[in-house]
């Protein structure tokens, strides 16, 4: 009987050292040494879901970034029934081997074989991302067709940014780069163009990879906001080929800007910048039109007028000698290109001397320069705007407070030397000139919006207090129009219209000794800065092209000024209020209002607006979501459709916005180009032709608005 006390004891001895040995195990990980569990000892997880991110759209609302859907094909080996796996494995390795093409149907066969056996429940299918018209028929294929429970296909969706028209508005426009880091309107807008990413539990399973758990609760991501810019396409387009046309006449460029804003508004209206690259072409590389301040030269004299016409000092007759085209002032020679004598103060702006505003400006502030430069500093030529998208240059205008001031410092200003400022400084400047001395804060972006509705609308910012009287800004107009009229400007007008403005030429300094100058050869920039109609400005605009390396001259008469006239005419001839009235009868507006096809969410937007009938039963369709296409019956009554896209046919398009339809055609696999603007009014091949994956479908496309 002791025995067996003996071996009862003895148990119970052994159990009591083990509890302890588990709860001090327990108490080291927890307490002592957490960190000592691994990653591969916890089961579950929250991950995040990715948003979609926001779209950045033109002023009509076209995409000019856009995210579109890849797809991520896994597969849960362990989900088919045996008898089923067995059957169908073959064909389903056929069918893998002839749509990825990566691999034989024998080695899909060995991999869906080896993933089973070792019990992978998220096996990576394919070499790639695929598009949703590919995921359709994926969906198709023996086994996977079952769907997720019992054929084990996993579907995730990985976005990919867009950008429809290529490389216009580039620069502005930005990117997100593979560290992270953005620049334009993708970086400055980050925040609200990537939305707020959701949450899942996902499970660990054999093989390390990590799944969605059925029926756990998840956090639905919420997607980021659109973007809409002040940036017209058509206008920016314009732009964008007329600088291209002057940068292909002289192999020595090294790049252009051109800016166009709305007067009354500062809304930026297109905004290109061309660098050349390594392989001789130019692209939207470098934004020198915010974020390079440069010695502007001739340009700069409207700034130095306004300041005397300002203070009184001079009115446009106040006569002026410039000295036989030379003038010597503090160790530095100024000369203008030729002698003119004597002249009115708005003839020396017209023939751009430089003698005459250098002059000028020593004799009347040379005994308080200080106020010359407060006077610029008021008028805001330097202003920070702050704008809405990043890499706006600081602005460099000395004071006589600086180390870097000498007595040559006030003449040289007077004639864009001395200073540093950006194209879009000088622009706001002229700007403001043509607003009556309003200046207003220049911007690129108008609004958020989220599902078709504005969530935050951006309106047009005065900077405070007038920059001059309007007497003063109307008089400088006048001066800007004797320069277009008789002066370096001449021949830039248009016969429909007259334009307002100045030429201005500037040597780049090359930095260190060298100075304007380097064994014979200089860098130029030539601009032309002016607005339009010259009577009664709607648009203000600059051109600027910099040359390479040279030893011939570079004016902006002859290189900003041909491709500022192509714009400003451009855009006189398409701006409706400027069209001369149309003779015959226009189509009378329908008692319905016209819709389209398009997302169920925006058409909801549109239609809640309304007060129409048969709105209520339209409405009640949109509820179920998806695509929608609204119409008005024989009654005008608006009835709507439910719109349902094929995977193995061409989609139809017609009617649809650019950005639906480009969801819609890439979503499928297609390639796209267009032509014209508004809604698609024809497409090619036509709607429902069978044509293969990666083919080009030419969408046409017309504005159906009526004025």
């Amino acid at each position: 009987m002791d025995g067996i006390f003996k071996r009862i004891a003895l148990i119970f001895k052994i159990f009591i050292i083990i509890a302890i040995a588990a709860i001090m195990k327990v108490a080291y990980v927890q307490f002592i040494n957490p960190t000592e569990v691994s990653a591969s000892d916890i089961a579950y997880r929250e991950e995040v879901i990715e948003a979609t991110r926001g779209d950045i759209l033109s002023s009509d609302g076209r995409p000019l970034a856009m995210s579109v859907p890849y797809y991520e094909i896994r597969m849960d080996c362990l989900a088919p029934n045996k008898d089923t796996f067995e059957k169908y494995v073959d064909a389903l390795s056929r069918k893998l081997s002839e749509f990825f093409g990566n691999k034989s149907a024998a080695q899909y066969k060995s991999q869906l074989l080896k993933a089973r056996r070792d019990t992978l429940r998220y096996e990576r299918i394919g070499n790639r991302l695929v598009d949703y018209s590919e995921l359709e028929q994926i969906r198709q294929f023996p086994i996977l067709k079952l769907g997720v429970n019992r054929g084990g296909l996993i579907v995730n969706q990985k976005n990919r940014r867009n950008n429809p028209y290529g490389r216009l508005a580039y620069r502005t426009i930005g990117f997100i780069n593979t560290q992270g880091v953005g620049v334009g309107i993708e970086g400055t807008c980050d925040y609200y163009l990537k939305g707020t990413p959701g949450r899942q539990i996902v499970q660990r399973v054999l093989g390390g990879e990590w799944i969605p758990v059925n029926g756990a609760e998840s956090v639905p991501p919420k997607d980021g906001y659109d973007i809409q810019t002040t940036l017209d396409i058509e206008i920016q387009e314009v732009a964008e080929n007329a600088l291209k046309k002057q940068l292909l006449k002289d192999a020595g460029i090294e790049g252009a800007t051109a800016l166009v804003m709305e007067v009354e508004t500062g809304a930026i209206r297109a905004i290109v910048n061309m660098k050349k690259d390594g392989r001789g072409g130019f692209d939207e590389s470098y934004n020198y039109a915010i974020g390079s301040a440069s010695e502007p030269g001739s340009v700069f004299k409207l700034v130095s007028l306004v300041c005397m016409l300002e203070d009184g000092y001079v009115t446009l007759d106040t006569p002026v000698n410039t000295e036989n085209g030379m003038w010597r002032h503090a160790g530095h020679v100024y000369t203008d290109t030729h002698p003119i004598g004597t002249v009115t103060v708005a003839k020396a702006l017209e023939q751009s001397s430089n003698v005459a505003f250098a002059k000028l400006i020593y004799e009347h502030y040379a005994d308080n320069e200080s106020a010359f430069v407060d006077r610029i500093q008021n008028m805001k030529v330097g202003e920070r705007f702050n704008l809405d998208i990043q890499g706006e240059a600081r602005a460099v205008i000395y004071s006589p407070e600086d180390k870097m001031w000498s007595s040559s410092t006030i003449t040289s200003m007077a004639i864009g030397y001395a200073v540093l400022v950006t194209p879009l400084h000088l622009l706001t400047f002229y700007n403001a000139i043509a607003n009556d001395g309003r200046m207003m804060k220049p911007y690129f972006i108008e609004n958020y919006r989220q599902n078709g509705e504005t969530v935050k609308k951006f309106k047009p910012v005065e900077v405070s207090g007038a920059i001059c009287s309007k007497n003063t800004a109307r008089t400088a107009r006048a001066a800007l129009r004797g320069v277009v009229k008789n002066g370096t400007g001449r021949g830039t007008d248009s016969p429909n219209f007259e334009i307002a403005g100045k030429t201005g030429t500037s040597r780049i300094s090359f930095g260190g000794k060298y100075g304007y100058e380097k064994n014979g050869y200089r860098r130029y920039q030539a601009s032309f800065a002016g607005f339009f109609p010259a009577n009664d400005p709607k648009y203000s605009a600059i051109v600027v092209l910099y040359s390479g390396e040279t030893k011939g001259n570079f004016y902006g008469a002859t290189w900003a000024l041909p491709a500022f006239r192509e714009i400003a005419e451009y855009i006189y001839s398409t701006s409706p209020e400027w069209k001369r009235e149309l003779d015959g009868s226009m189509a009378v507006a329908q008692d319905a209002p016209s819709f389209s096809t398009g997302r169920a969410d925006e058409q909801r937007t549109v239609l809640s607006e309304l007060e129409i009938a048969g709105k209520k039963n339209a409405m009640a369709s949109i509820a179920k979501g998806g695509w929608i296409k609204i119409k008005a019956d024989s009654s005008h009554s608006l009835v709507a459709e439910r719109y349902e896209i094929e995977s193995d046919s061409l989609a139809d398009v017609t009617g649809m916005g650019l950005k639906d339809a480009l969801y819609i055609l890439e979503n499928q696999g297609f390639k796209v180009k267009f032509n014209g603007y508004g809604r698609v009014a024809e497409q090619k091949p036509a709607p429902g032709s069978s044509i293969k994956r990666g083919a080009t479908v030419n969408l046409i496309l017309e504005n159906y608005e009526t004025e």
